[in-house]
């Protein structure tokens, strides 16, 4: 493309040539080829205009930057912001692919993996193929292609996108996590629907966010870039997050005022299914809906997604059969085993997340709650003796294995949590190795027990020393079923 289609939409001033045609957009100083446009980004740690000359030198056609720079006679284009500008380029460099989809985006503290996951399971049951960017990774069809951050950068998205669009997807749907709305990662994008799931104190100090009024000011974001916001009227935090908003909205909840609201909630509980029901009122009335995600918070995402989806052609039976087949890898994850017990695999790597995942499955009133986990290495030590105390408190038995030791000694690490669990009482074994831990939960198990493997979650992966190993917990436990472990 030329220069000018691709800065067309910019606040810019640029020096030397626009009509240039451009090969590649990069961001990344290394991978700069012959005829590139380099975007200097200011990073945490690095920031690339320090590159822009070294850039030139490999290749590049055209730089942009947020201040001067030696540029060594390519155009230079001066921004205000550089990843503001890259979003926008980005998007113009993949033919704007998210206008070809209906966009919906999901922020909130907690909830938005789960939220982007029904929507999919709902809207694919209705023959809208559906593409996801989040967590968990993107998912394209059959395809789920790895990633590194909730919200990729702004050029990643748009390739996604651009992928999704060309393979027949007829949604996208994307969790905005703050530090995306901040960074500008979904800038240049029209979200068709935003959704708002919760707000608590949560990703503040280091290179996160600054306070708690920082972090809601990020996630309000997502309501000045989208047609129609979908709100939890029931979080009390609902007010300031759609403060300045410039979009319709609509709220879900229990609340006797909100649009689409939830009532006669119950936990349901029958062999491999683990779960809630509750009926429907208002925008659509619906009885007896199950959701296959343990916990009554599951009932304000299944909320979420339904009120998001009604804007779609799907029918009640679609509703139904999608918000009971979902299944989030690695949150609150079933898989079947043989047997009276039920195994759960799950994210929960600190204190928080385990004292709500066991606090909620504890309301199923298991026969016994077992709770196998570790925790990483080169992190606080304090959030070991946390989660030792959370599981020394809600479980039966905690089952002592290693997570991510990284460059620590396990033994070290388990020592750590065993502080904790002392404090409690709490029973517990110590299996180090992390597969043979899984085998004496599977073996051991009794019929009524609910058995959590903590940490892991949709990682396929464990770090010792410096080195990623394969470890899919899924492949363990068929393994396992099938005598080979």
């Amino acid at each position: 493309m030329l220069l000018t289609e691709l800065i067309r939409d910019l606040d810019c001033t640029c020096s030397g040539r626009t009509e240039i045609e451009i090969t590649d957009v990069v961001y990344d100083s290394r991978k700069v080829t012959e005829g590139s446009l380099f975007i200097c980004l200011c990073g945490s740690s690095v920031d690339s205009h320090q590159f822009a000359g070294a850039a030139v030198q490999s290749g590049a056609a055209a730089v942009v930057a947020q201040r001067p720079v030696e540029a060594g006679g390519a155009s230079v284009v001066l921004v205000k912001d550089t990843r503001r500008a890259m979003a926008l380029i980005s998007a113009a460099w993949f033919g704007y692919p998210a206008r070809e989809m209906t966009m919906v985006g999901i922020t909130g503290t907690k909830g938005k993996t789960t939220v982007s996951y029904m929507v999919r399971s709902i809207l694919e049951d209705a023959g809208i193929k559906t593409g996801v960017i989040g967590t968990i990774g993107t998912v394209i069809g059959d395809r789920v292609i790895k990633t590194e951050n909730t919200t990729p950068e702004s050029f990643e998205i748009q390739s996604y996108l651009r992928q999704m669009a060309d393979e027949g997807c007829k949604a996208a749907v994307m969790e905005a996590s703050s530090i995306g709305l901040r960074d500008h990662r979904v800038s240049g994008i029209t979200f068709d629907y935003g959704i708002f799931t919760n707000f608590s104190p949560d990703h503040i100090g280091g290179n996160e966010h600054r306070d708690v009024r920082e972090y809601m000011s990020c996630k309000r974001l997502l309501f000045r870039m989208c047609k129609t916001g979908v709100i939890n009227r029931d979080d009390e935090n609902w007010h300031g997050i759609v403060e300045g908003h410039t979009c319709e909205l609509e709220t879900y909840g229990f609340s006797p005022d909100a649009e689409l609201q939830a009532r006669n909630e119950e936990l349901v509980s029958r062999p491999g299914f683990l779960g809630v029901r509750f009926d429907l009122s208002g925008r659509l009335d619906l009885s007896g809906v199950e959701v296959g995600v343990p916990g009554r918070f599951s009932v304000y995402n299944a909320l979420a997604a339904v009120a998001v989806c009604l804007h779609f052609p799907v029918t009640e039976r679609n509703i139904r059969e999608g918000l009971e087949k979902v299944k989030v890898r690695g949150r609150v994850e079933p898989v079947e085993v043989p047997g009276g017990y039920t195994l759960l695999i799950d994210y929960a790597h600190n204190a928080l997340a385990m004292r709500n995942i066991l606090e909620t499955l504890r309301e199923y009133k298991p026969n016994r709650l077992i709770c196998m986990f570790g925790a990483g290495g080169n992190r606080a030590r304090s959030r070991r003796f946390e989660m030792g105390e959370e599981s020394g408190r809600v479980s039966d038995l905690s089952v002592l294995t290693a997570d991510n030791s990284r460059d620590e000694d396990v033994m070290d690490i388990i020592a750590d949590i065993r502080t904790g669990i002392d404090r409690t009482g709490g029973k517990y074994v110590v299996i180090p190795d992390r597969k043979q831990a899984i085998k004496y939960c599977m073996e051991n198990a009794r019929d009524g027990d609910i058995v959590v493997l903590a940490g892991k979650g949709h990682e396929d992966y464990q770090e010792i020393k410096g080195v990623k190993y394969h470890l899919d917990e899924r492949e363990v436990i068929s393994d396992i079923l099938a005598g080979k472990l």
